[in-house]
């Protein structure tokens, strides 16, 4: 199996990872039928798929693949409830972007050991 990475963007990030599958946390602004539209340090428009279940106000852990037109569409989420702190999801971002050869690695890269 090879291994691979789903690294944690914000909104600032999604142009990077187009056509990538990106880990996304954020607060549910609005719902719209089969869309959402999170604050992820920026609007984020999240197409949803069945299992998504979702809280306006609430924080949402999102795995998905980044559009073209930089909207994710939805592989899994995670309702995290009301209580989320932004500030500290963001600065996981800026670290894990800082230091990418700890977080983020290609497919075509082993990690050692597998």
């Amino acid at each position: 199996m090879e291994a691979s990475s789903t690294p944690r963007v914000t909104c600032a990030y999604l142009n990077m990872y187009v056509g990538r599958n990106v880990m996304i946390v954020g607060k549910v602004n609005t719902l719209r039928g089969e869309e959402a539209i999170i604050d992820a340090d920026g609007n984020i428009t999240i197409h949803l798929n069945r299992d998504s279940h979702l809280t306006p106000g609430n924080g949402v852990q999102v795995i998905g693949k980044v559009n073209p037109d930089l909207s994710v569409k939805t592989l899994s989420t995670l309702d995290l409830g009301n209580s989320v702190d932004y500030t500290l999801a963001n600065k996981v971002v800026e670290i894990a972007h800082q230091h990418q050869d700890l977080f983020i690695y290609p497919a075509e890269h082993k990690p050692q050991g597998f």
